[in-house]
């Protein structure tokens, strides 16, 4: 090899190099902004826009949502946190976690001279054994009203008593088969109101009012029609209104209209759900009639008052059916109530499958997001739980399953090993942030744990926050859901892997966002 080949190679070199710390020193940065929110004694992050708007939470999801932050890798990272919380709504500040220990532990490899490739073979197998050993590890969930299952709710609203009673007593009255619907998500059903009173509401709540204040604002004993479309006439072009074929036919249509809203008072029907907005013929029809209608109903609430009160979604064409016809498409509530200080309405009693929703207190506007989030990282933990199991808290569970991880070294060929060596240092990263927000020294706690685990042979072991002392995490009541761990170690495992298999950033060339025709020749 020539001299001007060495040179090339060397640069070469350096470019790769450069590219994997500037990714990863980006992944760090990310890692830093929430890692000191983990754990009981974890603090709160404060992110404030240009216009002065605060926003103060410990969520990692929120904070890694409103960062300011162009760098692609570090971007990679947020939009996997974002995964996390959209498939199972908690243990993103985990998975964050989890990805920066890897990053850094992958980089401290590369730098030694351990190919990139190896690393990655190593760590793929690691985190394979360690999902296997979470799934082996858990403990299942059979009955709702289990107190473990409180405990889980309590550690994942960050101590907030009211909110995993809340949140628990939701999880009953939905029952089990509720919670393990794929379809269903248990933190879609909370709510945080300002001046609002903690209660579950076993129904489903429209945040709605009337649409006019002269319909009746209770009603008991209530048939439910739900339009999944506008309670308005059939539309004309505005073209075939200038005909008089088009204007008879639009009269004829208005006609029709009166008439199926006149059916719909005939068959008894107290409530109307209606996607979008309503004609002013309609109100004044159904405020006649006594009927309570709500327009531009968010669809995800149309849909639970259609299931909850067994209502079939229909078109405004669907009026058109027969009484017999529309009369089976209605469903039923024993109680239909506006709450004019919450400015919502409440559908109890429905016919059709159980719904509950949760309504959390807030004493004022500035806390009610952080209220809102809290309780929905409660619900989401809580039906990972059931769907599941857990497995004990406070990082203890990891340090015993890096500790297993550590035995398929002698599995691995080769190089792999520096790659199961990244998996079993980033396994303690959990416990070890959670030691250190607390105050305490975290490599003296994990030698002391590591070494209880060991000679006592439990797993549970781990941390008391408050004291600094060693103490079994199950008896404290510290436990996590399996999914949650899971999810947030194999979403950590991608990250690493896409970040260190960059070898080479190269800026794209700025597109028009307007297509040129090309020139004639």
């Amino acid at each position: 090899m020539n001299a001007k080949q060495q040179n090339s190679r060397s640069t070469g070199e350096e470019e790769n190099v450069s590219a994997l710390m500037t990714n990863a020193n980006a992944i760090r940065v990310i890692a830093q902004a929430v890692e000191g929110t983990i754990g009981p004694k974890g603090l709160d992050t404060m992110l404030m826009d240009q216009f002065g708007d605060v926003v103060i939470t410990n969520d990692g999801v929120t904070i890694l949502e409103l960062m300011d932050i162009n760098h692609p890798a570090a971007r990679l990272l947020i939009n996997i946190a974002k995964a996390q919380q959209v498939e199972i709504g908690d243990g993103t500040t985990t998975a964050t976690i989890l990805a920066g220990a890897l990053v850094n532990e992958g980089v401290n490899q590369v730098m030694k001279g351990v190919p990139v490739i190896k690393v990655i073979e190593g760590m793929r197998l690691g985190i394979g054994k360690a999902l296997q050993v979470f799934e082996s590890r858990a403990q299942a969930i059979d009955e709702l009203d289990e107190p473990v299952l409180r405990d889980v709710a309590r550690v994942a609203a960050r101590e907030n008593e009211d909110i995993a009673e809340l949140v628990t007593q939701a999880a009953q009255v939905l029952g089990k088969e509720k919670l393990l619907d794929p379809g269903f998500k248990l933190a879609e059903n909370i709510r945080a109101v300002e001046g609002a009173d903690n209660q579950v509401v076993s129904g489903v709540i429209i945040e709605k009012e009337p649409v006019n204040v002269e319909m009746p604002k209770k009603l008991r004993s209530v048939k439910v029609l739900v339009i999944d479309d506008a309670l308005e006439p059939e539309e004309l072009e505005d073209e075939a209104l200038g005909t008089e074929t088009g204007f008879s036919r639009y009269m004829k249509l208005q006609e029709e209209f009166a008439d199926n809203l006149a059916k719909v008072a005939r068959l008894g029907v107290g409530l109307v759900l209606v996607d979008r907005g309503i004609h002013d013929k309609a109100e004044e029809i159904c405020t006649d009639a006594g009927i309570m209608v709500l327009q531009r109903v968010p669809h995800k609430e149309l849909q639970q008052a259609a299931e909850f009160t067994g209502a079939k979604m229909v078109k405004r064409t669907g009026l058109k059916k027969t009484e017999a016809e529309l009369a089976q498409l209605l469903g039923e509530a024993a109680e239909v109530r506006l709450d004019e200080k919450l400015k919502h309405v409440c559908i109890m009693g429905g016919k059709g499958k159980a719904q509950a929703t949760v309504i959390v207190g807030a004493s004022t506007k500035e806390v009610v997001g952080e209220r809102e989030r809290i309780a929905k990282d409660a619900a989401a933990a809580v039906q990972a739980a059931v769907k599941g199991g857990i497995i004990a808290g406070g990082g203890a569970a990891e340090l015993a399953i890096s500790r297993e991880i550590s035995a398929l070294r002698q599995q691995a060929k080769g190089m792999a090993v520096y790659g199961i060596d990244c998996v079993i240092e980033a396994l303690k990263e959990p416990f070890a942030q959670i030691v250190l927000n607390a105050g305490f020294n975290p490599l003296e706690k994990l030698g002391l744990v590591v070494a209880a685990q060991v000679e006592k042979k439990n797993d549970a072991l781990g941390i008391n926050c408050d004291t600094g002392e060693i103490a079994d995490m199950q008896e404290m009541g510290i436990y996590d859901p399996v999914l949650v761990k899971k999810y947030a170690l194999k979403a950590a495992g991608e990250v690493a892997e896409a970040v260190l298999r960059i070898e080479t950033i190269i800026k794209k060339k700025e597109q028009s966002s307007v297509a040129h025709p090309p020139k004639d020749e």
